[in-house]
């Protein structure tokens, strides 16, 4: 009874230091002030009020952002998602010369820190007329290498016999990789569209880097340039919920598929 009372008490502490910043970052929000003061409790709001995000609102370009958000984060997913299953299938079920050699140099790519890359790619994009537009950031994001070794670490675990068994009663490469491997692979796959999302989503340094048009900044840097210039402690909490809602209701609602393609891909 004793080591069950002590388990939860932990389990309780550990889940509220985890859910304390997000509880300052919301009442935060609801509360008028400009700087955090050496008060434990500033935090808390006295009078409730939605001024901060009316504040945000407000601003000419805060839709817009948010609409640059939508078009450089959805069109990765959904893309992520459909070359991840078609190239996890390829990988983990097709024999063809230099397949290991491919994947594993693939691979070897991730290795690579992004920050080395930034000022070739700024030079190529540059060239290509792609500053200031959608394309800096949704063509290097079409495809995720590691989306690919999380759906083909999951199809390497099905059976044969399934497939086997489709392609006797007729059925082809294309059906059997639509009628047997997508469907048994979707945690897999959603689990990529989720890391694709909220890593879009979220990404403040490539728009940084691309974005120079205050009217083409997603939400991450829109917001970023707001703060620098306003520096009060509300708004930034405001903008920060807003801009962590969209994740949270992408994990809430896929979190059975997320957990479920990490445990049966072979992550550990």
């Amino acid at each position: 009874m004793l080591t069950k009372i002590v388990k939860y008490f932990v389990m309780f502490f550990l889940g509220f230091c985890f859910l304390l910043p997000f509880l300052i970052m919301v009442l935060s929000s609801l509360k008028e002030t400009t700087y955090a003061s050496l008060d434990p409790l500033f935090w808390l709001p006295d009078n409730p009020s939605l001024n901060n995000f009316a504040y945000l609102f407000r601003n000419d370009n805060f839709l817009r952002w948010i609409f640059n958000s939508v078009i450089v984060t959805i069109i990765p997913v959904f893309s992520q998602m459909f070359f991840a299953g078609i190239l996890g299938y390829i990988f983990a079920r097709k024999q063809f010369v230099g397949k290991e050699v491919i994947f594993w140099t693939f691979m070897a790519v991730i290795m690579i820190p992004q920050q080395l890359l930034i000022i070739p790619k700024f030079i190529m994009f540059s060239k290509f007329g792609w500053i200031n537009e959608y394309q800096a950031l949704i063509v290097p994001e079409l495809w995720a290498i590691m989306g690919v070794f999380l759906v083909r670490q999951f199809m390497q675990g099905i059976p044969m016999e399934l497939d086997e068994a489709a392609r006797m009663d007729g059925a082809n490469d294309f059906q059997v990789f639509r009628k047997i491997y997508m469907p048994l692979a979707f945690p897999s796959i959603a689990t990529v569209g989720t890391f694709a999302f909220v890593s879009n989503w979220n990404d403040l340094f490539q728009p940084l880097i691309y974005m120079t048009n205050e009217k083409m900044y997603p939400i991450t840097v829109g917001l970023a340039s707001t703060l620098s210039k306003e520096g009060n402690f509300g708004i930034e909490m405001a903008g920060a919920t807003l801009s962590f809602i969209p994740t949270f209701l992408i994990f809430l609602f896929f979190q059975k598929y997320f957990t479920e393609g990490i445990q049966m891909s072979g992550l550990k």
